[in-house]
């Protein structure tokens, strides 16, 4: 069960780090070093942003309930 869920973190993990780098820019930050602050954009958040958003959460979702669930399972092994 432990390998299962260490599989799934990894996974989870992986997916995490890409889609917060598939993120555009908000400005303020290192992004603007880079020059991801130069466009503009005047409208709000397009469909591919928003769904990006909602898969981000969802797989964060997943890492956070793996790190629990791992944190339970080594806890309580006996």
């Amino acid at each position: 069960m432990d390998l299962l869920f260490t599989i799934i973190l990894i996974i989870a993990s992986l997916l995490m780090i890409m889609l917060v780098l598939l993120h555009k820019g908000r400005g303020g930050g290192l992004s603007d070093m880079f020059g991801g602050g130069v466009s503009s954009s005047l409208g709000g958040s397009s469909v591919a942003e928003r769904n990006l958003d909602r898969l981000t959460v969802g797989i964060g979702v997943i890492w956070f309930a793996c790190v629990i669930a791992l944190g339970l399972l080594l806890a309580y092994q006996g």
